[in-house]
């Protein structure tokens, strides 16, 4: 359908690209979009690291669409027992593999898979603090969705442990790229401020005010190397979006975020269950993971 054959990061995608898969989404939102066009497909979830929505996202879309769904437990594979991710490579290719969807612990992994791959066609599904292309795509498509299909000078704060998150980084690429005013919080220090931000800021009160999205990030304490990081308790009470603090947005402000959410952390109970799109954004990532595969592979 597409001329798309690797998906690594946000910039393998052009603007037709992105409106096309865009497209799709809805239609499979509103189900008007075809299923089983994946039919005789071969799709492999090969997933170095732990997930359940990103997994369950693009599982329940392969077989949606009619392709042949298959999840390498890789704890159980021949990677652990010292097979190179060429042979492995080379093995899915030998058994009629037509696409791998990649999600590993490590950044950039992905890349080296890809050129193993042959003429399997490649997604990222996250790669360490890199990129998480597909949620990008989620992110973009939801708050188009909320906010009258347009992002053009929606003020936009990133809240939480950026440094660390390869969804803020995909996102930023993505949203400033269609005029998104990025605003980034978080309580690390950043020396350089990354293209396409407008504000950084270690106050989540400044960099909320007067915000049309919110999107919330989790602390991933399992990407750091050592223990400086301040403890949920001192967190909860600096960066915790409550009500309170959710006043100080727009009325029709939208809170995002990726999940794993984590309750009394980054996020109040409230604010989860009254306030935020969170439900909304996974039924969107679940369409644009079936627009993403139909895209590529039909």
């Amino acid at each position: 359908m597409g001329n798309l054959k690797k998906l690594l990061r946000v910039s393998d995608l052009s603007d037709e690209d992105v409106e096309n898969l865009l497209i799709l989404a809805n239609k499979y939102m509103a189900q008007e979009a075809s299923d089983e066009v994946l039919r005789g497909k071969v799709i492999v979830n090969l997933f170095f690291e732990s997930s359940t929505r990103t997994l369950l996202a693009f599982e329940i879309a392969e077989k949606a669409l009619g392709a042949i769904s298959v999840t390498l437990n890789v704890a159980m594979s021949s990677i652990c027992k010292g097979e190179s991710i060429s042979d492995t490579m080379s093995t899915m290719a030998a058994m009629g593999t037509d696409l791998v969807v990649v999600r590993s612990d490590q950044s950039c992994m992905v890349d080296e898979i890809a050129k193993r791959a042959g003429d399997c066609l490649v997604i990222n599904a996250g790669d360490g603090n890199h990129e998480h292309p597909t949620q990008a795509i989620t992110d973009y498509a939801t708050i188009r969705s909320l906010k009258g299909g347009e992002v053009r000078g929606l003020k936009v704060a990133i809240c939480g442990d950026v440094f660390h998150s390869r969804v803020a980084r995909s996102n930023i690429r993505l949203l400033s790229r269609y005029g998104a005013d990025i605003r980034v919080v978080t309580p690390m220090r950043v020396d350089h401020v990354p293209d396409g931000v407008s504000l950084v800021t270690r106050s989540l009160e400044e960099g909320i005010e007067g915000a049309d999205v919110i999107m919330l990030l989790r602390i991933q304490r399992e990407r750091m190397t050592n223990g400086d990081f301040m403890l949920d308790k001192e967190y909860s009470r600096l960066y915790m979006l409550d009500e309170k603090r959710l006043s100080l947005a727009k009325d029709d402000v939208i809170v995002m975020h990726p999940g794993p959410m984590n309750r009394g952390v980054e996020i109040s109970d409230e604010v989860a269950d009254n306030h935020s799109s969170v439900l909304f954004q996974v039924k969107v990532g679940a369409a644009v993971r079936k627009a993403v595969l139909h895209y590529m592979l039909g």
